[in-house]
């Protein structure tokens, strides 16, 4: 096998079990620094090994194997500085259960449970959290990851190298919380999980106006997440990046530019992905609380996915939507979508009034969103002057090259 076959081998194992060899290999040493050193060090042997002998029969477990040796090597060398590491080195020995046991099937579940939450711990900066949970819990390389987010590489690994180093200084213990913090924690890989499906959604910055990898990636980490803990507020997020993601194949024309709601071929959407969508809203209700926030934004969405046009979408379903989301998770981001749905329902002069009061508290400074919905309601009421000075201001503030392509078509027609 050439080294260029077995490094495609390499990288289809780790990003089909990454979660599982890192989790197995923490709950092994009860240290997830060295898990994912311990990860790392396997695969780096696999390269080599695998491009000699051919990929093993069970490469997963060959991986463990391997893990588990050198999990026993760091110990042992450890042993003379650290009594813990001692006792560690005498129990972890050749003597003890190999990789068949390592990868016990009970234990899976919890494993990749665990390895979400300890990748998502709110200890760490938004940032690491999006990095460590690529590529712990997505199987994403560095390089990879490096793409995704816009950064150099070598941001990503001080970022994943820095993450490691603030869990072990803070002691965080390998292992699903206890019931009483699982409610904070889940927010934080549930924010973790929409941050990475939004930048795939609509990316931020760079040529593509989705990065479609990006958010099936991040749909992937849901479903996950919600055979593991399957909580109402899991399976509002679900249902909500399954009802948005649904409308993907028709964002995009042939030559990549973006296709606006209005302007979709509804055809072309994901109708088995709306089915998933519409069943993941029905078990995003709280017995205690009814929907919470990404069960409402996922009811917002399928109101696009069931309606037939935007002339026929409910609109003043959206708006009261909107104003329950408002109160619940206040953001200018929600604000705005309510005054695109306002203008929708009731008029452009409306909606307008909405963007006001926005601008007037001086949110949103800087993006490029207001000045952009502003802009297209102006011209919507004929104020074609003052429409097009608020889009130049939208395109001068604007970071992606499909969008702005898209607010420069606006400003010719």
């Amino acid at each position: 096998m050439s080294s260029t076959e077995a490094r495609s081998a390499v990288e289809a194992v780790w990003r089909i079990e990454s979660a599982r060899i890192v989790g197995a290999l923490a709950r092994y040493t009860g240290d997830f620094s060295l898990a994912e050193d311990l990860a790392q060090e396997a695969l780096a042997e696999a390269l080599v090994s695998w491009s000699v002998d051919g990929v093993p029969t069970q490469p997963t477990g060959w991986l463990l194997t391997v893990g588990r040796r050198r999990a026993i090597d760091a110990f042992r060398r450890r042993s003379g500085r650290d009594e813990r590491y001692a006792v560690l080195a005498r129990d972890l020995d050749e003597s003890t259960p190999g990789a068949d046991a390592l990868f016990d099937p009970d234990g899976i579940d919890d494993d990749v449970l665990a390895l979400m939450f300890i990748a998502c711990h709110p200890v760490l900066s938004k940032e690491s959290r999006l990095a460590l949970t690529l590529r712990v819990v997505g199987g994403l390389t560095t390089d990879e990851i490096a793409q995704a987010l816009l950064v150099p590489g070598p941001t990503v690994q001080a970022r994943i190298t820095r993450a490691k180093k603030t869990l072990a200084a803070a002691q965080i213990p390998f292992g699903v919380p206890d019931a009483a913090e699982i409610p904070e924690r889940l927010s934080s890989v549930l924010q973790v999980i929409y941050l990475i499906f939004t930048e795939g959604s609509y990316a931020s910055a760079g040529d593509a106006w989705m990065r479609s990898e990006l958010a099936s990636e991040a749909l992937r980490l849901a479903r996950v997440l919600a055979q593991l803990q399957p909580d109402p507020e899991v399976f509002g997020l679900l249902a909500l990046m399954e009802l948005t993601a649904a409308r993907f194949p028709a964002r995009l024309d042939a030559s990549g530019s973006p296709v606006l709601l209005e302007d979709q071929d509804r055809s072309l959407w994901d109708h088995a992905a709306i089915r998933r969508g519409r069943a993941a809203l029905t078990r995003a209700v709280s017995p205690a609380g009814g929907l919470r926030a990404y069960g409402l934004q996922a009811s917002i969405a399928e109101c696009h996915a069931v309606a037939a046009s935007v002339g026929e979408t409910d609109w003043q379903r959206i708006v009261i939507l909107y104003e329950a989301l408002g109160r619940l998770a206040p953001s200018p981001i929600i604000e705005l979508n309510r005054a695109v749905a306002v203008a929708m329902d009731s008029g452009p002069a409306d909606g307008l009034a909405v963007v006001a009061s926005i601008a007037e508290r001086g949110e949103l400074a800087g993006s490029h969103l207001l000045p952009a919905v502003r802009g297209e309601l102006l011209l919507r009421m004929g104020r074609r002057e003052e429409g097009r000075a608020a889009l130049l201001e939208a395109l001068g503030l604007c970071r992606n090259a499909a969008e702005r392509a898209a607010l420069e078509r606006k400003l010719v027609t």
